[in-house]
């Protein structure tokens, strides 16, 4: 048994994560904005599957807020035990905020819903303060404490659109998995790992938080939430650096790895996602 902290851990991939970290009886630290939804799916987690879970309520573009999550991570302590008793035996919430942070999720994120080129400033600016800044603060406190104890794991969710040229969605996302490929690089050797997890279009209902026909993609293409997030998870404790869940996904993104940038420019990018802004968002509103 370990603890994880799941950004965006509410709804969507995030709450997916939680439930199945959860599942292989992993306490939780939670963060969202919704400091209720947060309480009650402690208590869910606590009661269900017999875990504890420390609760929270942080805006990740906030700057004070995501600080305090780093100071949550750079906590240090022992981890919990393992052994047959733990299932049986849930921790506190307390005793769950005062061990170290084995894994960090970051999931957190939502989709933009507007083209760059007269969309709303500040909405740019807060997806990246989400997206990009909060994994960066994040990742930065999480490596160098889980370093100092010489174990731990970093899963930072990407997406498919990091290979395509669909906006500013996909720029932050481009920027998670090369920032994860470089900080796997630097973390080998000292027992933590990095994972990119990079997936297609999922149902969790981030599209319509975002203004997005979902019916402008047809049914082959989506994943459930429930596949991505153990296969991620799996990829977590292989040490595998990318995880792109399912075959289709694998091949387009060889596909667009290889092909002419003018090609992705025309088949994946701005002019086909005017709808959305961005690219087909992959995670949970915030």
């Amino acid at each position: 048994m370990g603890t994880a902290l799941v950004t965006g851990a509410t709804s969507g991939l995030g709450l997916e994560f939680a439930w199945q970290l959860a599942q292989a009886h992993h306490d939780l630290v939670l963060i969202a904005r919704d400091e209720q939804r947060l309480r009650h799916l402690a208590d869910e987690l606590h009661q269900i599957a017999g875990v504890g879970a420390q609760v929270l309520a942080a805006d990740l573009a906030v700057p004070e807020d995501c600080a305090r999550v780093a100071t949550r991570l750079r906590q240090g302590g022992q981890s919990a035990p393992s052994g047959p008793g733990d299932a049986s035996a849930p921790h506190t919430a307390e005793q769950v905020a005062s061990r170290p942070v084995d894994l960090l999720v970051n999931n957190a994120g939502f989709g933009l819903g507007q083209s760059f080129v007269g969309g709303d400033l500040a909405r740019e600016e807060r997806a990246l303060d989400v997206m990009v800044r909060a994994v960066l603060v994040l990742s930065h406190a999480a490596a160098e404490a889980m370093a100092a104890r010489g174990h731990g794991a970093i899963l930072n969710v990407s997406s498919m659109t990091a290979r395509t040229a669909m906006g500013t969605y996909a720029a932050h996302k481009a920027w998670v998995l090369s920032f994860t490929e470089g900080l796997a690089s630097e973390l080998e050797g000292t027992g933590v790992t990095a994972t990119a997890l990079c997936p297609g279009l999922v149902r969790t209902g981030f599209h319509a938080a975002a203004g997005v026909d979902e019916s402008t993609w047809r049914g082959p293409v989506w994943l459930d939430a429930e596949r991505v997030a153990a296969e991620g998870l799996a990829a977590v404790r292989r040490g595998q650096v990318i995880c792109t869940p399912s075959l289709r996904y694998r091949s387009a993104s060889a596909l667009l790895r290889t092909a002419p940038r003018w090609f992705v420019r025309r088949v994946a990018g701005t002019s086909r996602s005017a709808s959305a802004g961005a690219a087909p968002p992959t995670q949970p509103a915030e």
